[in-house]
């Protein structure tokens, strides 16, 4: 009986912990290059009209709740009184089109196409819509900013600056922390420096593949989404932006260099008060602190039984504070 009891309660508790505070409402975004399957995340408290905060997703085959790791983030925003508005990458989940045929730009139109669409809705106040976007959105979001003034404000996790600046960092990072042998470093590195030359050179994927270039896991779209976004800067867009920018960091993270993205940042948005920085030294790229993203144990436990934990502690309230700092 004491057992039954347990997972009852247990059962109980995981049940709790996923259920959010927000509304979320299936719909389909219209004006862009394709439709879009989406998800319109509303507070349920409060009165509107909602601000909204537009997602824009990093590198991969993403769905509109990042695999239901956006809903802690949303109920954070909602608890700001803003509403959140996310799809599922063209490709993804069914929906039409394929996200490796995307430049940058293209995603910056999807995501404009986006912020049109939802100007539209009732409930949504269109003088307090911005962008938020993880790592690969950070070459999307200024493109953003700088094409529309209805972006008003840019929340960005973990971005970098210059593409292959950031996968050199990467490359190395990782090789640093499995403890390659020099000898590994040196290959990894000729790898990658053939890789930058025959994309300089304009090579296709077959050329590529016929001069011995290492295709292991480089499919023919991927090769042709890098073709298309390998000279990816943001430093230009950067600077032309004029609203409010919180730039988020973590201390833990190998996939970008956190101390270049800040200096770029810094340097290009020269706005007095513009730049909010939020740094968290033991937060990975995904801002899971690193002992719990070592551990599949744990964060498969704090998935299912404890989701909002799952990100390093600071990180959800700061966001619903930056959003409120920016007023009604």
């Amino acid at each position: 009986m004491t057992v039954v009891l347990l997972l009852v309660a247990a059962t109980g508790w995981v049940i709790y912990q996923n259920e959010y505070d927000i509304r979320e409402e299936k719909v389909t975004i219209t004006g862009g290059a394709q439709p879009l399957h989406g998800v319109l995340a509303w507070p349920k408290r409060g009165r509107g009209p909602y601000g909204l905060v537009v997602f824009v997703h990093g590198d991969g085959p993403i769905d509109a709740t990042h695999d239901t790791f956006y809903r802690p983030i949303w109920e954070s925003m909602a608890q700001a009184g803003y509403a959140s508005l996310s799809w599922d990458k063209p490709g993804v989940n069914g929906a039409p089109g394929n996200w490796l045929h995307q430049s940058m730009q293209d995603r910056a139109d999807e995501t404009i196409a986006a912020i049109n669409w939802a100007r539209t809705r009732p409930g949504i106040d269109r003088d307090r819509i911005g962008l938020w976007g993880a790592s690969q959105a950070g070459w999307v979001m200024p493109k953003v900013a700088r094409q529309t003034p209805d972006a008003r404000f840019v929340i960005a996790v973990g971005t970098a600056i210059n593409w292959l600046q950031q996968g050199r960092y990467n490359l190395l990072a990782e090789l640093g922390a499995r403890h390659a042998s020099k000898d590994e470093i040196a290959a990894a590195v000729a790898r990658s420096d053939a890789m930058r030359r025959a994309l300089r050179s304009g090579q296709t994927y077959d050329q590529y593949k016929a001069g011995g270039g290492d295709v292991s896991d480089l499919s023919r779209d991927r090769w042709e989404f890098v073709v298309k976004n390998y000279t990816s800067d943001a430093s230009a867009d950067l600077a032309a932006v004029k609203v409010p920018v919180l730039l988020v960091v973590g201390g833990r993270d190998i996939n970008v260099d956190v101390a270049d993205t800040e200096a770029g940042y810094r340097r290009q948005l020269r706005i007095p008060g513009q730049l909010q920085v939020r740094r968290y030294p033991e937060a990975t790229h995904a801002l899971v602190p690193k002992d719990v993203e070592e551990s599949e144990f744990t964060s498969t436990l704090l998935g299912i039984a404890a989701p909002r934990s799952l990100f390093v502690d600071g990180y959800l309230r700061d966001q619903k504070r930056f959003l409120e700092s920016l007023g009604h």
